[in-house]
């Protein structure tokens, strides 16, 4: 059972890249199995010379800066023809191999120009109304595409390899689509020749990298392989399981793997839960536990916590462990990895939801339904901060008491055990001797 998945679990910007990066040398390939590229993934490393050195991934998995991991962009990913190749340019420009390493689902949907054109139609609609249902998206038409899926009216990579029927289905849908932005949003209608030609060019560009990535992995798996799955976003924003309806349009949980992938559930032996060490959450939505004080500004700040796909100023709060074992029981965690711990130093106290209230009583359970959510109010445990800097500490037992009796309370209140904890953005920053027992 080598497939070990590393998911979200609050509402994505875990620090899900950096963990992915750093289990990559330990396994023989990374496959992404959802969302598009409004993910943003970020990877921090030091050259040669010692200088530092950032790199955010949209689409490309997490293991391609190493060279012994083949990449895959499963069937469960919306893909977006001009962003990966763009993406894929500038990994080569790094001089990283990337033809002979990544390879792309031919059931991957393709997101299209008109994708875009309809949310941003549609999300200015809302706006202009000032709408309580505005979602706040990335704009990268990911949601429209996932329409487009389940509707079956999509188009996909292997759609590119008949150029008549590729042309039929586009001519189809930009006409459909044009109708739409004309008579509903009033907007601008698409060029349907224009967009014939582009991604006729786009199928020329791919053509090396597609293949049946169900296939290769099941084939990987038969000779013991070990593969690492990568979600995207984070489980609060799954699509059945998340605060409905300000959600993404796909299933960052651990069940998204198997269909994102086409392996079976069989295989996993390792779900590896990431919660940053307290909770932010980009656009809108319910968000119990948010500061917006200067104590959530501080966070912000020195969290940096600013969307790496949009810059988006993040919504900042203390951790929510009421979420935080929701989503344990969903995914079935069995290992946690916490980050940004070093962020939470030298403040003088820590605050950590407990409990909810909710028309008079408390109670532990996570509501998923926006409108409950909306109205809990978050129940507070508080624990002593720490004032030292911790980013330099490699081992457990150097950090200071208070940090470790945190990172216990988080253990013992999920019933899961901490295994990595980051305190830095870069690869060295990690402390794997954690494991705070887990007794709840």
């Amino acid at each position: 059972m080598p497939v070990s998945i590393v998911i979200g679990s609050q509402w994505g910007d875990e620090g899900k890249g950096k963990i992915t990066d750093l289990l990559s040398p330990d396994v023989d390939i990374v496959a992404r199995y959802q969302g598009g590229a409004n993910a943003g993934h970020t990877i921090a490393w030091e050259d040669e010379s010692g200088a530092e050195e950032e790199f955010v991934l949209h689409l490309v998995p997490s293991g391609i800066f190493h060279d012994n991991v083949t990449c895959v962009i499963g069937n469960g990913v919306v893909l977006d023809p001009k962003a990966v190749l763009e993406e894929i340019e500038k990994i080569q420009a790094l001089g990283v191999d990337v033809e002979n390493r990544l390879k792309i689902s031919h059931n991957a949907h393709l997101i299209m120009p008109y994708h875009k054109a309809v949310e941003a139609a549609q999300e200015q609609e809302r706006a202009s109304a000032n709408d309580d249902d505005e979602i706040g998206t990335t704009g990268r038409g990911i949601g429209p595409a996932y329409t487009d899926k389940f509707a079956r009216t999509g188009i996909r990579v292997v759609d590119l390899l008949d150029r008549d029927v590729l042309r039929q289905k586009l001519r189809r849908s930009i006409e459909e689509k044009n109708a739409i932005l004309r008579d509903v949003y009033d907007a601008e209608a698409l060029d349907v020749d224009r967009i014939v030609e582009e991604y006729v060019e786009f199928d020329q560009k791919i053509d090396s990298y597609v293949t049946d990535t169900s296939k290769y992995l099941c084939r990987a798996l038969d000779r013991d392989k070990r593969v690492l799955a990568e979600g995207a976003q984070g489980s609060l924003l799954d699509v059945d399981f998340g605060s409905y309806p300000f959600v993404t349009s796909s299933h960052p949980t651990a069940g998204g793997c198997c269909t994102g992938l086409g392996v079976p559930p069989t295989e996993v032996e390792r779900v590896l839960g990431i919660a940053k060490a307290y909770c932010t959450r980009v656009g809108n939505g319910p968000f119990p536990t948010e500061l917006d004080n200067e104590a959530g500004e501080e966070l912000r700040q020195k969290g940096g916590e600013f969307g790496a796909t949009t810059g988006r100023p993040r919504r900042c709060g203390w951790l929510d462990l009421v979420a935080l074992r929701y989503t344990s029981m969903i995914n079935g965690f069995n290992e946690l990895a916490v980050t940004k711990l070093d962020v939470l130093s030298g403040m003088d106290e820590l605050k950590v939801c407990t409990q909810y209230r909710y028309d008079g009583k408390t109670t532990r359970r996570f509501p998923s339904e926006a409108q409950t959510l909306e109205r809990v109010e978050p129940l507070y445990e508080t624990l002593d901060g720490w004032d030292e800097d911790i980013s330099g500490v490699r081992h457990f037992a150097d950090l200071p008491t208070e940090a470790q009796d945190y990172l216990r309370f988080i253990a013992e209140y999920i019933g899961v055990e901490i295994g990595l904890l980051s305190n830095g953005p870069r690869r060295g920053q990690i402390i794997k001797d954690v494991a705070p027992a887990a007794t709840a």
